[in-house]
């Protein structure tokens, strides 16, 4: 990254300018600002403050492409950039509790503060340009921490699964059950209904083993690209961006070796599984038991079924698709067993019980191949890796 806008490209000295006209009479506080001896450890916060931009915003603007002077890292304190606004000292903090404005007096000085708070706003406004910039710059290279929300994923497809399985149980329980009820209409008419429990129970068993699979999927579309970048198949914030638009199949093949049988075996059919279910009902239930269309013949309607091939969907009028949910949870409950067995154990640890980002940074340098090498070395390499996160969230340098 840029430091005090020493390496900013030249493209974008008309957009530093621009900024700098813009922010005025906000400039780097000097030796001539109007500053108490105790304004770095006293100041405190301004209400006004809390308006600003996001702390990452305010830093690349004033910092990164404009060079004010960062006074560094104190405790609970990230960065502190002390400005001079009409020759008295301010300064833009991001402290635990987020980032703002800080003052000697905030009666005083709240008004000041409002200003600053606008032209600050203003400034960001004008350097997104060199914001686009900084993150094409990032993107091209491993300095990348890419979010984790595996577990929150997966307990998604957990809940949908024991719902499902709830609702089973109860229809079979049910299964025998009738409800019979005596009715009296308005004008005196009696009447009876039967109704089977079991039946609309079924349905919704259904509906939640849909929602369970498509859950299941959604997840490993997510957790695939998280072991590729621990295995190193995918080091840099390009690699990880082009992993994340690409199909299904191609994240399967980033994270598991398809040479191993069991593993082929597998990926066949939870793509039959996605094929029949999830890529169907997705688009509208064009699909799946060939619903959709039916067309007229000497024999009667004919389902006309929609099929998946190669390029694009296809049609044909073979026989009815048989889709058991019940069997495709079950396979797909042999996947995620197989998906954390031998060498990818480890991989476990890090993505569904840790919850940490994926930092490209030990995916380029070889550290996380060095941990996945086993549970224990992974353990220990998490455990250290956390203690830094918290003291990092807690501003403990």
């Amino acid at each position: 990254m840029p430091h005090r806008g020493t390496t900013v490209p030249e493209e974008f000295a008309a957009t530093r300018k621009a900024v700098l006209e813009a922010i005025a009479p906000i400039r780097p506080a000097d030796e001539n600002t109007k500053a108490r001896k105790d304004t770095l450890f006293s100041a405190k916060r301004s209400s006004s403050g809390q308006m600003l931009p996001e702390y990452y915003l305010v830093y690349f603007l004033l910092v990164e492409l404009l060079g004010f002077r960062n006074l560094g890292q104190f405790e609970k304190v990230a960065w502190s950039v002390p400005i001079d606004f009409n020759g008295k000292a301010y300064l833009i903090e991001h402290r635990k509790f987020g980032v703002g404005v800080f003052v000697q007096d905030p009666e005083i000085d709240e008004p000041a503060c409002e200003q600053i708070v606008k032209l600050i706003k203003q400034g960001v406004k004008i350097a997104k340009p060199f914001f686009v910039w900084l993150a094409e710059e990032a993107m091209s290279e491993s300095k990348l921490n890419v979010v984790n929300t595996s577990t929150e994923l997966f307990s998604r497809y957990q809940y949908f699964l024991k719902m499902y399985k709830d609702i089973h149980d109860e229809a079979e329980r049910r299964s025998e059950e009738k409800i019979v009820e005596e009715h009296i209409g308005s004008d005196g008419a009696k009447w009876t209904s039967v109704s089977f429990p079991a039946y609309e129970l079924r349905s919704q068993s259904q509906w939640m083993a849909q929602a369970c699979i498509d859950a299941f999927f959604s997840w490993t579309e997510h957790v695939f690209i998280h072991i590729a970048i621990l295995t190193g198949k995918a080091k840099t914030g390009s690699d990880v961006a082009k992993l994340a638009i690409s199909s299904w199949y191609k994240k399967f093949a980033s994270a598991l070796d398809l040479s191993d049988e069991r593993t082929k075996e597998l990926c066949e059919k939870l793509s039959a599984i996605k094929e029949q279910q999830r890529n169907f009902m997705a688009h509208g239930a064009f699909g799946k038991r060939g619903e959709a269309f039916r067309f007229h013949s000497g024999a009667g309607a004919v389902p006309v079924l929609l099929a998946e091939e190669k390029g694009g969907y296809g049609v044909t009028i073979d026989g009815e698709i048989a889709f058991d949910e019940s069997s495709a949870l079950g396979i797909i409950e042999e996947f995620i067993a197989h998906l954390w067995s031998g060498l990818r154990e480890p991989a476990r640890i890090y993505i569904q019980e840790s919850g940490l980002p994926l930092l490209l940074t030990m995916a380029s340098d070889g550290t996380y191949l060095r941990a996945m090498r086993s549970t224990d070395e992974m353990e220990e390499f998490v455990s250290g890796l956390s203690r830094r996160f918290d003291d990092a969230a807690n501003m403990d340098w």
